[in-house]
């Protein structure tokens, strides 16, 4: 099962554990899993049906561009990071 990283704010949705493996093959199905466990963890995630603005998904150490239907292996590390913006 993919492991999830737990950013600090919302660890205390999943009992201050820092990481989680739930099963899942894109990042939606892997919030929602998430879910299920923790709940309301899902709403700090998403906004309606995408990610949340402001906030990046990490799988495998590439920042993925496909939000929650990207693609994740049994083996991923997935992360959700502050997405950083510039000009």
């Amino acid at each position: 099962m993919p492991t999830v990283w737990i950013p600090s704010l919302l660890r205390p949705l999943t009992g201050g554990h820092e990481s989680v493996r739930v099963p899942g093959s894109t990042v939606r199905e892997l919030i929602d899993a998430l879910e299920e466990r923790s709940q309301g963890i899902k709403t700090r995630l998403c906004d309606g049906s995408d990610l949340r603005a402001g906030l990046a998904v990490v799988i495998d150490g590439q920042v993925s561009r496909r939000g929650l239907s990207a693609e994740v292996n049994e083996d991923s590390e997935v992360h959700f990071i502050p997405a950083i913006g510039g000009g």
